[in-house]
């Protein structure tokens, strides 16, 4: 960067490279040691993968349905810090407890809990964009939290991957191993949080009233009510909910396909690595070209790239493919990602940047929805996965018309 990175903007980065470890163990190992417990208790195949669909579904409902609420009450003064806090400490707890869950109930109630701190906490981070850096260094620093959260997880990961696959040769058996990744997990996300909880301090704010909880109320009804007369973030948050769920639903269906094509559970893992290691300069390389290129035109360039990848599924049959996809999704991922965030933090009141990434995330968790579902019906009634996948190209074509929309109204 010409510009060395502030203090601050470090300490920022450096929260998700913590939170990162921490959905990075959900993403593979945690659902493997559910199903071990599952398996331990006599639960089918079938209601071990409900159990958990439900759950994830759950914390879906729950963080949309109070996101927009506790993003528009941490717009107050002073108040973004200790409410970030609160949720952080819900989900660092959470992870460390999981290994106290040995039975499935016990542990999916845990894990329910965690992931409602974990995505909680996130709407407060990104919140805090505006409040940690210049307008003009949104896209770079962006950018440099999701590089940093890609490659930085990995840390952890790997050594609780090594405790895990290696259990056997510690002496250790699979509960051990996974109470012993869960503390490094947790320990990794909360030393990672301490600069950011030291360091930060809200500049952004809307002054507290008498009752700042009921006024927060009422600010964020009368937001809702005015935004279908602010076109540019409508459109915005309409094209994001197509593209994001685009994205989304190839990240959750990768695990399916790969074990489709043969791979067992250490190609998948290891799959998911290259992609993490590819997106870690790609996200970065993103927030660089936002000094020459408008991130509009840099998000329409992800949104085709992704579109391209939706065809290329369509023909996808060998392990040598599902390879290549995934170095592309690692190329793109972050750059989507990144510059959607910063993007928005253009087009929102500063001062009420925790009230419309409330919103946000309503429309990221919606998307989680709509991808994997028609995914799953085209599948089943065409007899074909991917064609289930290249249902997808329809999904972000609507997200880069609306976009194109989005950018026409201006700033």
């Amino acid at each position: 960067m010409k510009k060395k990175l502030t203090k601050l903007e470090k300490s920022w980065i450096l929260y998700d490279v913590g939170n990162s470890a921490f959905i990075l163990l959900v993403s593979t190992i945690v659902p493997i040691y559910f199903n071990y417990l599952s398996e331990q208790a006599g639960l089918t195949d079938v209601r071990y993968l409900a159990y958990w669909g439900y759950a994830a579904s759950l914390v879906t409902v729950v963080v949309a349905f109070i996101g927009p609420f506790i993003g528009a009450v941490a717009d107050n003064k002073n108040y973004r810090k200790p409410l970030f806090m609160t949720f952080l400490f819900l989900g660092v707890l959470g992870c460390l407890f999981l290994g106290c869950g040995t039975h499935w109930l016990t542990f999916l109630f845990i894990f329910i809990i965690a992931k409602i701190g974990y995505s909680s906490s996130l709407i407060f981070y990104d919140a805090m964009l505006v409040d940690i850096t210049k307008e003009e260094r949104l896209d770079e620093i962006s950018a440099q939290g999701f590089a940093w959260g890609y490659i930085g997880s990995c840390i952890p990961f790997l050594v609780s991957l090594g405790i895990v696959l290696g259990r056997e040769m510690l002496g250790l058996t699979m509960q051990r191993a996974m109470v012993i990744s869960f503390t490094i997990v947790s320990v990794w996300w909360l030393v990672m949080a301490f600069p950011l909880i030291k360091n930060y301090r809200q500049i952004h704010f809307v002054e507290r009233k008498s009752s700042a909880i009921a006024e927060s109320f009422g600010r964020l009804w009368e937001t809702l009510k005015g935004m279908k007369y602010d076109r540019k973030v409508f459109l915005f948050l309409l094209a994001y909910f197509f593209y994001i769920d685009g994205v989304y639903t190839i990240i959750d269906m990768a695990t399916a396909y790969g074990t489709a094509l043969g791979l067992d559970t250490t190609g998948l893992l290891l799959a998911l690595l290259l992609t993490q290691v590819v997106a870690f300069p790609s996200a970065i390389i993103f927030g660089k070209l936002t000094r020459r290129y408008a991130t509009g035109k840099l998000i329409l360039i992800c949104i085709l790239a992704y579109t391209g990848m939706a065809v290329f599924a369509l023909f996808m049959k060998s392990q040598p493919q599902f390879w290549t996809l995934g170095i592309f999704v690692g190329m793109f991922q972050g750059g989507i990602q990144a510059l959607s965030r910063s993007h928005f933090a253009k087009l929102i009141p500063a001062e009420k940047s925790g009230e419309y990434f409330g919103i946000l995330d309503i429309f990221g968790k919606g998307a989680s929805f709509l991808g994997t579902t028609l995914v799953g019906v085209v599948s089943q009634v065409t007899g074909s996965t991917n064609k289930g996948i290249g249902v997808l190209v329809l999904v972000f074509g609507l997200g880069m018309v609306f976009f194109v929309m989005s950018e026409r109204k201006g700033v």
